[in-house]
């Protein structure tokens, strides 16, 4: 069996492998901002309370968490192709549910449905790390730089999509789920191609790596965990609550969609050349340039409720997502080694989506339920964001005064 440390330095198939997943993102990855542009709203035409509005979003999110570990220990040993089929296969079957859910008018069943659907954002979140894989470590940033910027293509396809779907059955929303589950059986075509071997199994007496405590001791590894966590969860927090934002202040849902389509492009876009400013710049400089940017948007949005504010905010928000949280990617990655991928990854992304499964449901908790509108709820929400950046801002600080270390 092929191990990955001895592959090929020129890096072809890592860059063929590039080129699968950066379709796997444009085209699987469609169905995000689909979900988190509707769902919010489903969940507040289907929920007794308002206060509920998010739910789905946050089982959605909270699915994520929950399969992470699973999803990475699958990937660990049967191969990356195995764990993606799996993720696809959530996907279509959650949408099938949240489909019959609104079809049905049950709040509690489109909840489940939103569950499921966390396995496919969980199997999509190791896209970045596949990448990675088979990949050198001078093409490793670059490679996964390229493939969150699939995702450029995604933030058309998606909306897109469910301006042209929504509205074809006489039940709200549905229409756009049921072409979820078609975008899950294409995509998941796509993965025959992948060329990435198995990792071997370890021999009795090959390094074990360290253990999760130990990791987690490691500066590098605790920083890039936090900084991953923070950049999601407060780009969680605020998109969750956009729409119903927007909705709020008066604006057509149509708008709601344009103003995530503006995010999601922003989200992607700097992806064409976030690695090559992580090789020219170091990765903790992009990681604090991403926390300043997402203070900014913080900044802008409480400056007022024009829809120049909600775009501005919204585009200023993807620019601070994409630097930091593919900053946070980069590092995590240069700090383990190869019998630690799996541990590490499944972690990372325990954590990190546990995160954003708590700020998607405080989204719409602040929304909805801090204050007598919809101006102060969205005020709320991005104030929340305040000790979070310190706490990001702080550990990374911390890190830049320790001695240098090797990524």
């Amino acid at each position: 069996m092929t191990n990955i440390n001895t592959l090929p330095s020129d890096d072809s198939r890592a860059r063929r492998n590039v080129t699968i997943l950066v379709l796997a993102q444009a085209i699987l990855g469609s169905q995000m901002p689909m979900i988190f542009t509707m769902a919010g709203l489903a969940g507040q035409s289907l929920a007794s309370n308002p206060c509920w509005a998010t739910l789905p979003i946050s089982l959605m999110v909270g699915g994520s968490m929950v399969f992470a570990n699973p999803v990475s220990w699958v990937m660990q040993t049967y191969g990356r192709k195995v764990g993606f089929w799996l993720g696809t296969t959530g996907g279509s079957v959650g949408a099938a549910i949240s489909a019959y859910a609104l079809m049905q008018a049950d709040f509690t069943l489109f909840l489940l449905g939103s569950f499921l659907m966390g396995l496919y954002q969980s199997a999509q979140g190791f896209y970045r790390f596949a990448a990675a894989d088979t990949a050198s470590p001078e093409f490793r940033p670059k490679a996964i730089s390229y493939v969150m910027a699939g995702g450029l293509a995604a933030a058309v396809i998606g909306p897109q999509l469910f301006n042209l779907t929504n509205d074809m059955m006489v039940v709200p929303f549905l229409g756009a789920y049921l072409s979820i589950i078609a975008i899950n059986l294409i995509g998941s075509l796509l993965f025959f191609g992948l060329d990435i071997p198995k990792p071997e199994k370890p021999h009795q007496d090959a390094p074990k790596g360290r253990s999760r405590k130990e990791l987690l001791q490691d500066p590098v590894i605790a920083v890039a965990i936090i900084c991953g966590m923070v950049s999601y969860a407060l780009m969680n927090l605020v998109m969750t609550s956009t729409p119903l934002a927007v909705v709020g202040c008066g604006f057509e849902t149509d708008m709601a969609g344009n103003i995530v389509t503006a995010h999601v492009l922003a989200m992607f876009i700097p992806s064409f050349f976030t690695g090559h400013l992580i090789a020219r710049f170091g990765v903790r400089s992009v990681i604090a340039t991403g926390l300043f940017i997402l203070g900014m948007a913080g900044i802008v949005a409480l400056q007022g409720v024009e829809i120049e504010n909600f775009f501005i905010a919204l585009v200023l928000l993807g620019f601070g997502w994409n630097f930091g949280f593919i900053g946070a990617t980069s590092m995590l990655a240069g700090a383990h080694t190869p019998e630690e991928r799996g541990r590490v990854q499944g972690m990372n992304d325990m954590i990190v989506f546990g995160c954003v499964t708590i700020a998607s449901l405080a989204s719409g908790g602040l929304m909805n339920c801090s204050g007598g509108t919809a101006v102060e709820g969205w005020s709320a929400v991005n104030l929340a964001m305040v000790p979070f950046l310190a706490l990001a801002g702080a550990s990374l600080i911390w890190l830049m005064l320790r001695p240098k270390e090797e990524f």
